[in-house]
């Protein structure tokens, strides 16, 4: 259905029901200085997509200068940022892994020669939590670059795929995601699938894959829906300046010396190949740099597109550039407890790529607060990847975290959510964060294995352990090749990079990155398939072997943990006025302790005892007698005639009436008691004022003392 405003005589809407809301994309009225603007509303949940190009490249420019932002208000969610500023500030991290799961499916789609810069902007207004706003404004921003006249070789859409462990689940429903066992984000074009990410917990890969299946047939009318804006609206596509290219010089390497650059690849050494290569470098310069002089400006586009040659030559053939075979993993190494002082580490190496991973344990009040658009308020859990270029051999200062680097640490993080323990059986925040020390391929992967290592080796008692590997690929029209655990070279040269993790039951994480159009349904099953065995082999031969299981004990660094629960009426009296008792408490023990709104405590300290301390004295704070319970107490207060209190607890005192001191008469407490003597009592209940009455005569009638 289109529906037109006279206002705006631009102005289009279309609409269709997708997985039982309506979508509706809206063009002609907003942002109309763009190459083009889609404002996308799904359910509620609104984002207005813009796609803008310069008109023409930047000099100097050898890559496409793609950039999707993903920008998230917090007046989408009825919320004000919780910054000193009072404003939004730098992306969170969803913010960012949001931008990097539209950039990913889109970036191979455009021309990979145009160097124009492109901006897509997502501008989250409105949040409905039944509809995912990743997916809407991936869809917003398919339909913009579509509609617009900027390159593109799309469309495609997105959809999520659940599972509740007997039906699939499409775009599922907030109600629907709290007995979901996966989140499995699919982007598509009409034939191939050209992105999946997910978090899964221990998901078969037979299900895995047939939803997979499933999802790309559900994503077809939204393919059709754009097609038809493409039709209606869309703008003839720009000519561009294609980026400049010496393709006679790269004609005559590839006739003249094609087999120098097979020589200088045939190594597994990163370092001897590189070294080999500005050789080879050096003496094309100086065979061929006379009659090209300008030959130096294409040298590292030159160098791609020869080795990529090569190794596409290789390996359609079944030659890896290390000489392995198609499904031989490299050379692996696993160590636990490599660090003192920490409370966990682990050491995994594959190849030339090796992941140094650090466990360290908390109270639950180190737990990260988000403040976002989505509606998870903080996590307990959190995997740190950091990458420096000594890691690759390179001689360049470090700098702030890039988006790899967060994309990476999330992806880890989401291998292992699955099998972190429930906060009831282990109330820690746990952060793991991987060190790249060398880098050739998989570095990802390798910190999914190294984080298990430290896991285990920090006590935290793991559901079960979680290995990483990458799947790569090569084609060659419809013939298509995989091999299993590619290096940096088969990465960079390769078409895909199929990551997936998991545990023996089945996967926790995938992530799929292209340099292609997509792949068909086959290619998909195939990498499930040789991943799968392949981390079966991790698993058994080298990471359990490491460290078969859990330890039974946490570190001597890492504090020890005691949880107990109390009434939620008695938190005021554990926290005391102004929070004197509880300060006094921790001032005693120099324990940690954390208060939950449901009455539950997390007390830590490094030193057990001093946990068990700070728990007694919680416990005489909160302790309400039992009735017809004997207890032993002092006398802390003498009436004559009336009776005498006892103090069963640390500020808790009973009555005992004289008339219950003794089974004769009493003339006075002071010839039964005094103040300072122990006694034992029988707790008899709570009197109309609230007083606690016990008596002495009835605990030692019990006790056979009478």
């Amino acid at each position: 259905m289109i529906i037109r405003n006279k206002q705006f005589p631009n102005y289009r809407k279309y609409e269709m029901d997708y997985e039982g809301r309506k979508l509706t994309m809206e063009v002609g009225k907003l942002a109309e200085l763009c190459n083009a603007a889609v404002l996308v509303t799904y359910g509620e949940t609104v984002v207005l997509v813009t796609c803008t190009a310069s008109a023409r490249p930047k000099d100097g420019t050898d890559y496409f200068p793609l950039s999707v932002d993903f920008n998230e208000k917090l007046y989408a969610v009825g919320r004000i940022p919780g910054s000193f500023m009072r404003r939004e500030g730098k992306p969170s991290l969803p913010a960012i892994l949001a931008s990097r799961l539209i950039d990913r499916p889109m970036r191979p789609l455009f021309p990979t020669d145009l160097r124009n810069d492109v901006v897509i902007a997502c501008e989250v207004l409105a949040v409905d939590n039944d509809c995912s706003p990743e997916i809407t404004a991936m869809i917003g921003a398919s339909a913009a670059v579509s509609i617009s006249d900027v390159p593109f070789n799309g469309p495609i859409a997105g959809i999520v795929l659940g599972w509740d462990g007997e039906k699939y689940l499409f775009n599922p429903t907030k109600k629907e995601r709290e007995t979901n066992r996966m989140i499995t984000t699919i982007a598509a074009t009409h034939k191939k699938i050209v992105m999946i990410e997910s978090e899964a917990d221990q998901v078969p890969e037979s299900v895995m894959y047939e939803g997979i299946v499933q999802a790309h047939e559900h994503l077809q009318p939204v393919l059709d829906l754009i097609d038809k804006m493409v039709e209606e609206v869309g703008k003839p596509k720009f000519e561009y300046e294609h980026a400049a290219f010496d393709d006679e010089l790269f004609e005559k390497l590839v006739a003249n010396e094609f087999e120098g650059m097979e020589y200088c690849m045939d190594t597994d050494d990163k370092n001897v190949r590189e070294a080999r290569v500005n050789e080879w470098v050096t003496a094309m310069q100086e065979k061929y740099g006379e009659e090209h002089p300008d030959m130096m400006n294409f040298m590292d586009e030159i160098l791609y597109k020869i080795q990529k040659k090569v190794v596409k030559k290789w390996l359609l053939a079944g030659k890896r550039v290390d000489g392995r075979a198609m499904n031989e993993i490299r050379p692996l190494g696993a160590e636990v407890g490599v660090l003192p002082v920490v409370h966990g580490s682990g050491l995994f190496t594959r190849g030339q790529t090796q992941v140094l991973s650090i466990a360290t344990l908390s109270t639950l009040t180190d737990s990260q607060k988000l403040d976002t658009i989505w509606e998870e308020e903080e996590k307990r859990f959190m995997h740190h990847y950091n990458m420096p270029s000594y890691s690759t051999g390179e001689a360049r200062a470090s700098r702030s975290t890039g988006r790899r680097e967060y994309g990476h640490g999330a992806l880890v993080e989401k291998a292992l959510e699955a099998v972190i323990p429930d906060v009831e059986d282990f109330p820690y925040a746990i952060r793991v964060v991987s060190e790249v020390l060398s880098s050739n391929g998989s570095t990802s992967q390798g910190s999914i294995c190294g984080s298990t290592l430290a896991l285990m080796d920090a006590g935290v008692p793991l559901k079960a352990p979680v290995a990483g590997i990458s799947c790569g690929l090569i084609q060659d029209g419809d013939d298509f090749t995989t091999f299993i655990d590619i290096q940096g070279v088969e990465d960079f040269h390769g078409e895909m990079d199929f990551k997936v993790a998991g545990t023996k039951q089945g996967i926790t994480a995938i992530q799929m990155d292209l340099k292609n159009d997509g792949l068909k349904h086959e290619i998909v099953k195939e990498a499930f398939d040789i991943t799968r065995e392949a981390r079966l082999q991790i698993l058994d031969e080298i990471m359990l072997k490491a460290i078969p299981e859990p330890r039974h004990e946490l570190a001597k660094t890492a504090p020890k943990m005691i949880q107990m629960s109390i009434n939620p009426d008695k938190i005021r009296e554990v926290i005391g006025s102004g929070g004197k008792v509880i300060q006094k408490i921790t001032a005693d023990t120099g324990c940690k302790i954390d208060i939950d709104d449901d009455g539950t405590i997390y007390i830590a300290s490094k030193d057990i005892d001093a946990c068990r301390q700070a728990r007694a004295t919680i416990e005489d704070i909160v302790f309400e007698p039992e009735t017809g319970m004997i207890y032993e107490g002092k006398v802390v207060r003498v009436i004559s005639n009336l009776g005498a209190f006892v103090e069963i607890k640390p500020g808790k005192d009973a009555m005992c009436h004289i008339k219950d001191l003794e089974f004769k008469r009493t003339e006075k407490v002071e010839d039964v008691l005094n103040v300072g003597d122990t006694t034992v009592v029988k707790f008899l209940g709570v009197d109309e004022k609230g007083r606690w009455n016990v008596s002495r005569k009835e605990a030692l009638k019990e006790l056979g003392k009478a």
